[in-house]
């Protein structure tokens, strides 16, 4: 699977595994994910398409037609359910329940800019930079204008050998509310070692738990975040969460997904 993702060279690609249909209906359908150099054990979008595959496969065999609605998944981190609106338009939107976040060590914002290559002055103070998974974890960091964010050209270098203290830990998610549209809530920059991802899912479903968590957004508020633009790939997100006392849990994050290309890959 490693050398199959390494020759497609794919951001990400997914293999689906054949199980009893019993145990897909209580557990899901088991999926691995792999980028060109390693397994992850979960990840936003291969998620939603990897589902989004599947239900349109059910719709056209007319088999299970019910499970057509929702798509379970079973990943390294646990089952994860895809929910599926068809909307008037005729575009499906798909939504994945996240695993509940854990927030982990808050970043020192001097060290931070240094690693980013800006101002300390740069970074919103609204919210602490801090580590938070749903299922892979990332430092949200919060930066005070677009501009900035735009801009952006971080030491990967450095941002590596930093990241690599905290086990298990991934790269920095960079996220300004600094926006200048009012129906988008944040926009967002994932850049790392491998080069810069359009949409990063998992990212969006921590920093939604994020924003719950500090009001930055409420309980069950949909937040639209934009991802990808600086380098002409815009991608719309749609992520939310909930809140009960101290907790945050329901974390959900959504989009819209459609099949582009169909091949077979022969061994």
């Amino acid at each position: 699977m490693q050398a199959i993702a390494r020759e497609t060279n794919l951001q990400e690609t997914t293999f689906v595994f054949p199980r009893d249909a019993a145990v897909e209906n209580t557990d899901g359908v088991k999926v691995r994910i792999f980028t060109p150099d390693q397994e992850l054990p979960f990840a936003g979008h291969p998620t939603l398409g990897t589902a989004m595959v599947i239900r349109n496969r059910i719709i056209a065999a007319n088999a299970r037609p019910e499970f057509a609605r929702q798509v379970i998944l079973e990943l390294k981190v646990g089952s994860i359910p895809v929910t599926f609106v068809n909307h008037a338009d005729g575009q499906v939107f798909g939504e994945m329940h996240q695993k509940d976040p854990t927030f982990g060590q808050i970043h020192d914002r001097e060290t931070v800019a240094g690693l980013m290559g800006i101002k300390s002055a740069a970074i919103s103070d609204d919210a602490p930079i801090q580590t938070v998974s749903t299922g892979l974890p990332f430092v949200i960091v919060p930066i005070r204008e677009r501009r900035t964010l735009q801009s952006l050209h971080p030491d990967q270098e450095k941002i590596r050998n930093y990241v690599e203290r905290e086990p298990g830990l991934n790269w920095l998610y960079y996220v300004t509310r600094d926006t200048q549209d009012p129906a988008i809530g944040l926009r967002a920059r994932g850049i790392y070692q491998e080069g810069e991802d359009p949409a990063t899912g998992s990212a969006a479903g921590c920093t939604v738990a994020w924003m719950v968590r500090y009001g930055l957004a409420n309980s069950d508020q949909t937040v639209h975040i934009e991802q990808g633009v600086e380098i002409k790939r815009p991608s719309q997100i749609f992520v939310r969460a909930g809140r009960e006392g101290e907790r945050v849990l329901n974390v959900r994050v959504g989009g819209h997904a459609v099949g582009i290309a169909e091949g077979e890959y022969s061994l």
